[in-house]
């Protein structure tokens, strides 16, 4: 029930920004999850939110049209959150993350730009190697099990490191090398 809730949510939350004609993209573990469908469907791994990635001066329209959606703005811990409903959970809302920015201020690195995605059946999607990227910078545990996710099913492998500046290139190579690590 839980998994169909947030597919829900996806679907509401990426079509009301199709029909507003805002661009985005869908990142984090939904991106990771259409990626490592397209390789095998059997390996998707469910996640709780969804997580859009938007341009900051699109925030006002974007708002606008995830409000008229049926979400409510809420912001939790330098995030803008839009719950489900006035009873909705910031856990398990749509959370936004903000193209050409980093997410955290003593990043090395900012998130990519909508240039860097593609259109998915449903949505638009970032692109393999940004949401890799990006899952590289965060490396939280959960980043390293996505990776994992994606090395699993053959998305990365040995010629990926080199894609990207060394830190994130050593990160990659450290799960490359022992995925157990």
């Amino acid at each position: 029930m839980s998994a169909e809730k947030v597919k829900e949510r996806l679907g509401r939350s990426t079509e009301a920004l199709d029909e507003a004609g805002i661009p985005y993209a869908v990142v984090v573990g939904n991106a990771v999850a259409e990626w490592v469908a397209r390789a095998d469907e059997e390996a998707v791994r469910g996640t709780p939110n969804v997580d859009l990635l938007v341009r900051r001066a699109d925030f006002a329209a974007t708002r606008t049209a995830l409000e008229a959606a049926g979400f409510v703005n809420h912001h939790l811990l330098d995030l803008d959150t839009f719950i489900d409903g006035p009873q909705g959970r910031p856990s398990g809302g749509v959370h936004l993350h903000f193209a050409g920015e980093k997410v955290k201020p003593a990043e090395k690195h900012v998130l990519p730009d909508l240039d860097e995605s593609e259109r998915a059946a449903e949505f638009q999607v970032t692109s393999l190697e940004a949401l890799t990227r990006m899952k590289l910078i965060s490396w939280r545990d959960k980043d390293r099990t996505h990776l994992r996710d994606m090395i699993g099913v053959g998305l990365i492998n040995s010629t990926w490191p080199a894609r990207f500046p060394s830190l994130l290139g050593n990160r990659l190579q450290q799960l490359l090398d022992d995925p157990n690590g």
